[in-house]
């Protein structure tokens, strides 16, 4: 089969899960195209049927400041699509993705050339519920040929909020136990000796109320010595650092940034923090489950489909930090508990969770929409 990719490149969960799934099946033997303007974070590994194919968007000053991506975007596609003999673009994220594939397809006129999107979260729940932005999110999702959602709250969300018919298939995301796992070796790089290692990764933005993951982590650190990894960079990163300065936290908190072998810091760590406003599955928290890791998280979104409260992990209500730091020193102090959540975790995210598994699941959707048997709506 011949895919075309496309996704954000950047280090949050939709652009990671495109990623590993276009690597997954090109050494399953397929050939995989990936399409956007830069390398996606995750594509680091060579592989003969993998290819990237940069867009790229002339600058002229009647375009400035606002250059026309989703029409370079579209051109692009049809251009690979085109010369590539693509049967899929499967694009991550409703717009502007697959906007541009649905114009790829036109520009080409194929019938042949199938469009499938995969819906992750803020192109449904932020951006696609704007007002100025709804019709033509819905639109997108009118007219692909397949629809998935990597949560079935996401699913519902979307049905709800847009009042589409449209079928939308179930596929979680993945991980591949291989990569994540238990390696207490990064401890040093952080002068651990005795200390717990308190984990967080997002994108910094104010949905992930990472304020909230220092007001856990200043809570528990009065009762168990601990350091906390921040990993990821945006919008309230300065915040966050001027909290630690102002709570005499610059010691024990660090802010990693982007880091490439998230897998060997996640590893090490002893606890994963998450406490989002809303998460449509939780990608971050299932590579640390994987790692073995147990995750106190908000009972938000998709995250109840992925941590089962209790068992691998704790689900607390959105803004409860005493809960969260109370159930972090619970853990903590606590190292049969910790081990035990932590196998607990990492079993889940191999039955249910596994790249084995879910790669198929994908392949298996795309010959579907490839069959043209249309699915019940």
């Amino acid at each position: 089969m011949r895919i075309g990719i496309t996704c954000y490149p950047t280090f949050g969960g939709s652009g990671v899960v495109a990623t590993e799934l276009g690597i997954a099946l090109a050494r399953g033997g397929d050939d995989v195209h990936f399409i956007s303007y830069a390398l996606p974070s995750r594509l680091r590994i060579l592989h003969e049927r993998v290819h990237f194919h940069e867009v790229t968007v002339t600058s002229y000053p009647l375009f400035d400041p606002y250059p026309p991506y989703t029409l370079a975007l579209a051109t692009k596609m049809a251009e690979v699509a085109d010369y590539e003999k693509l049967d899929i673009l499967h694009v991550h994220y409703a717009i502007p993705h697959a906007i541009s594939a649905h114009l790829a397809k036109q520009i080409l006129g194929s019938t042949r050339l199938k469009v499938i999107t995969t819906l992750h979260g803020t192109d449904i729940t932020l951006v696609g519920r704007d007002a100025s932005y709804l019709p033509i999110t819905k639109f997108g999702i009118e007219v692909s040929d397949g629809v998935t959602s990597v949560s079935r709250w996401l699913r519902d969300e979307t049905t709800r909020n847009f009042g589409t018919k449209k079928s939308i298939e179930v596929i979680p995301n993945f991980v591949d136990p291989s990569r994540f796992r238990r390696d207490r070796g990064a401890c040093g790089l952080f002068g651990v000796t005795t200390e717990k290692l308190i984990c967080h990764v997002s994108n910094f933005r104010p949905v992930k109320r990472v304020m909230d993951v220092l007001s856990i982590f200043e809570r528990v650190t009065r009762v168990i010595p601990s350091r906390m990894l921040m990993i990821g960079d945006g919008p309230d990163r300065s915040r966050a650092e001027a909290f630690c300065r102002e709570h005499h936290l610059r010691e024990e908190v660090f802010f990693l940034g982007n880091v490439p072998n998230l897998e060997e810091i996640v590893g090490a760590s002893d606890l994963f923090l998450l406490p989002s406003e809303q998460e449509s599955f939780g990608m971050a928290a299932l590579e640390a489950m994987a790692s073995e890791v147990p995750v106190i998280a908000t009972r938000a979104g998709g995250l109840p489909e992925v941590i089962t409260d209790g068992e691998n992990g704790f689900l607390l209500p959105v803004g409860d930090v005493d809960a969260m730091a109370a159930r972090a020193i619970e853990i903590l102090s606590n190292p049969e508990l910790q081990r035990r959540m932590g196998h607990k975790a990492r079993e889940a995210a191999e039955r249910q969770f596994n790249e084995a598994r879910v790669v198929p699941i994908y392949r298996r959707f795309y010959e579907h929409v490839l069959s043209g048997v249309k699915a019940p709506s």
